[in-house]
């Protein structure tokens, strides 16, 4: 069976182990935080049992599974990939020094990858953003701190359009301009990398 080009562009992007790896989360998680939220939206009902966790194994499972789509959240603003002269593709994780794992191109410059501050920030708020989804659903409330869920309806309701707002006015102000995992970069005319 064929694939297409991008699939197998994707699929052999690279020949290193973490560079396989990083291939493949960009398969899993394509557009994040929604891969999160889609994954949250799927297992937190059964996680919870539907908000009625009586056991302490479903709260503490239930906060295992927040915090590692948090994780994943954030993860995913530090991510970027490039497109080397042949137009493979390879995903890395931007680092104080650059690009790891280091690019295999000699056409790319990896301090153009260095982490900066406007990276910091989108993890931030990518990871509060999701926090408030997370801690504010229905199962999560009635589950983890049940008493919420009739106390104070308002905060629930107000909060997250808040958040919304301020996170949105933030990431004009930041904008982003990396290519994490599940965003490719275009391809050039010139046939070169495209950060």
């Amino acid at each position: 069976m064929a694939r297409s080009g991008s699939t197998a562009a994707a699929t052999s992007s690279s020949t290193s182990t973490p560079g396989k790896v990083f291939a493949s989360w960009g398969n899993l998680i394509k557009i994040l935080p929604t891969a999160a939220v889609f994954v949250f939206q799927f297992l937190n009902p059964l996680i919870t049992s539907n908000g009625n966790c009586g056991m302490i194994v479903r709260k503490v499972l239930e906060c295992t599974f927040i915090g590692l789509c948090c994780f994943f959240c954030a993860f995913a603003c530090f991510t970027d990939s490039y497109r080397d002269r042949n137009g493979v593709i390879h995903y890395g994780v931007a680092t104080l020094t650059g690009f790891w794992p280091s690019p295999a191109s000699g056409s790319v410059d990896p301090s153009r990858y260095r982490l900066k501050f406007g990276d910091f920030v989108h993890a931030f708020f990518s990871l509060v953003v999701f926090a408030a989804f997370s801690l504010l659903d229905s199962g999560t409330v009635k589950c983890l701190y049940p008493q919420l869920e009739f106390a104070d309806k308002l905060l629930v309701m107000v909060l997250p359009p808040a958040i919304g707002a301020i996170t949105g006015v933030v990431f004009i102000v930041f904008p982003y301009t990396r290519h994490g995992l599940g965003y490719p970069p275009l391809l050039s005319n010139d046939g070169g990398d495209d950060s």
